[in-house]
């Protein structure tokens, strides 16, 4: 799948799964815009790209901040002359409950996770929609169910579904594809800041191993891998789509049942 002459913008696209999208994409031909508000990572993330010979620009941006989105998107498509597609990677997790989850948390998770979502896709599609082109939004297994203690960011995830099936169904005429991707465990930044809140991090991930039937969490890579295809030609019959990249994790159900054997 290669993405030669095609702009890609990312956000969130300085670490973790975003950061591997943009190598993926960049090895491949396509010219990156590294959207992130953590300014070292993602400066680091530019030169790397470069580095490999690809060709990207890093603009820090808070997503949640629509003019600074906008102004970055405009800035990447002068450079480039274009934007084929975007990919939405930009997320934070935080943990309570209904009662101990406050407002501030609460905003501060929806405006990054699902504001964030939107106001990239706002400040996008008025270039994607020249040529035609992708979104693809990164969301989680818990857009599709839930751990306990984590309010705020499992509602983001389930809005970011929505999201994706609307924008899907808006644009469709115009050529835009919008899907979602929805990772298990993943071993980034993100895991290993919850794992750090653990007194024992090493049995954080000893669970989540074990949690998923494919024995292991994914690394960032093999999640980027199917954002890759969802923003390429070989998927041009899918959009609104969920995809479930996750080692088997939401398909088991609970218990094993009494044999003979």
């Amino acid at each position: 799948m290669r993405f030669d002459h095609k702009s890609i913008v990312v956000t969130g696209g300085a670490l973790g799964i975003g950061k591997a999208a943009c190598e993926i994409f960049a090895e491949r031909g396509a010219s990156l815009a590294i959207l992130d508000w953590d300014e070292k990572a993602g400066e680091d993330t530019r030169r790397s790209i470069e580095a490999n010979g690809g060709k990207a620009m890093f603009q820090k941006v808070n997503v949640a901040e629509f003019g600074a989105v906008e102004a970055a998107i405009g800035a990447a498509a002068e450079a480039f002359g274009s934007i084929d597609s975007l990919v939405v990677s930009a997320g934070i997790q935080r943990y309570g409950t209904a009662v101990t989850t406050d407002e501030g948390q609460w905003d501060e998770v929806m405006s990054v996770n699902l504001k964030g979502a939107w106001n990239a896709a706002r400040a996008s599609i008025p270039y994607i929609r020249k040529q035609g082109g992708t979104i693809v939004n990164v969301s989680s297994v818990q857009a599709l169910a839930s751990q306990q203690n984590v309010l705020a960011y499992t509602t983001s995830k389930h809005g970011l579904i929505g999201l994706t099936r609307s924008m899907a169904m808006d644009f469709a005429k115009e050529g835009i594809r919008v899907n979602a991707v929805c990772p298990g465990t993943v071993d980034t930044p993100m895991l290993q800041w919850a794992a750090s809140l653990d007194p024992d991090p090493d049995s954080v991930y000893e669970a989540c191993n074990a949690m998923h039937p494919i024995g292991r969490i994914a690394q960032p890579r093999e999640i980027a891998e199917v954002i890759a295809f969802l923003a390429h030609d070989s998927s041009s019959f899918v959009t609104g789509a969920v995809w479930t990249v996750d080692g088997g994790l939401l398909t088991q159900i609970g218990g094993v049942p009494k044999t003979d054997q």
